[in-house]
């Protein structure tokens, strides 16, 4: 090979070598714990959830399921109002499911998303992944997670059922969500 040769190959390395970045996979921000912390809100969210299995627009359709309850399995597109009325003013819905996940207790394991439609919420959501043992008076469910005002979010949502329909199977229940977020 010529000097010439041996030198264009050399800088062309060079050049590559020294001006291609490294790709990282991840990386960490530091923060100081009392910066996050005055930055971190908590909001007080409270609404009734209304399940509705009968009628001809039910919000709740069962996607399987066996002849007992244990291992039915719930799809769900749930009004959330306001009041406790069905006719009280929609604030959002909760989409998800929930199945009857124990062969023993009355206990399902819910899987939804509290999609907010009204005032400074509309387009927020948070997410709650849990154990709900539904005859309890006051059962709490974690937050996991939100999106929009919500990011980052975490927290826990009370469920309380205020009235229940043995005949039809729908329900109405209230919640109190207390999400931390950013």
């Amino acid at each position: 090979m010529s000097f010439i040769t041996l030198f264009f190959f050399f800088t062309l390395c060079f050049i590559l070598f020294f001006t291609i970045t490294e790709q990282k996979f991840s990386e960490q921000y530091p923060a100081t714990k009392a910066a996050a912390l005055e930055k971190e809100k908590t909001t007080h969210l409270h609404f009734y959830f209304h399940d509705i299995v009968s009628g001809k627009h039910p919000s709740t359709v069962s996607v399987a399921g066996t002849k007992n309850a244990f291992g039915n399995v719930v799809i769900i597109d749930d009004p959330l109002t306001e009041g406790h009325e069905p006719k009280s003013k929609i604030v959002g819905r909760a989409q998800g499911s929930y199945a009857f996940s124990s062969e023993d207790k009355a206990c399902l394991l819910m899987v939804m998303t509290f999609a907010f439609e009204e005032g400074k919420y509309n387009g927020s959501s948070v997410s709650v992944l849990g154990r709900n043992r539904f005859l309890e008076n006051v059962r709490e469910m974690p937050i996991v997670g939100g999106s929009g005002i919500f990011r980052f979010g975490r927290g826990y949502a009370l469920a309380k059922t205020v009235r229940y329909n043995v005949k039809t199977g729908d329900a109405v229940v209230e919640y109190n969500m207390f999400v931390m977020h950013y």
